[in-house]
């Protein structure tokens, strides 16, 4: 592997920037809380740059200990598991139908997924809200 660390310099000296780093190794799927991560004085692209980005967030992939966290690496805390039965609700043109949908897939809040009509057995792809609800888009 190959770590590349780049220096910004700033009027003749070099500016080193903190970058995020996981404190531990952590499981994907878990919520990042404020001793799971450290500030480092280097300079990672791509990489984090202070705690409140990362804390709260879930996990997408695992996390190892004394490596850089990205973005892509994080997102909203999944509301909607797989298998899950929630409301599944198409909203066009003032007309709005609600039935019940199996989540196929795992989800957060504005994350697209495939949910299964319970009714029809159609598979349509839907934008899960805060609550857990599915939109179907168009």
């Amino acid at each position: 592997m190959i770590r590349i660390c780049i220096l910004i310099m700033v009027f003749g000296t070099p500016a080193v920037a903190d970058t995020l780093i996981a404190a531990r190794t952590i499981p994907a799927r878990t919520v990042i809380a404020p001793e799971d991560v450290l500030l480092r004085d280097i300079v990672v692209l791509g990489a984090l740059e202070a705690p409140e980005f990362a804390i709260g967030q879930e996990t997408r992939v695992a996390l190892y200990a004394g490596r850089p966290i990205r973005a892509a690496d994080l997102g909203a805390p999944s509301v909607v598991e797989r298998n899950q039965i929630i409301s599944l609700i198409y909203n066009h043109g003032g007309i709005v139908i609600t039935t019940e949908g199996r989540a196929l897939d795992r989800a957060g809040p504005g994350d697209l997924i495939r949910v299964m009509n319970l009714t029809s057995r159609t598979t349509v792809s839907a934008r899960v809200d805060a609550a857990g609800s599915a939109f179907v888009t168009q």
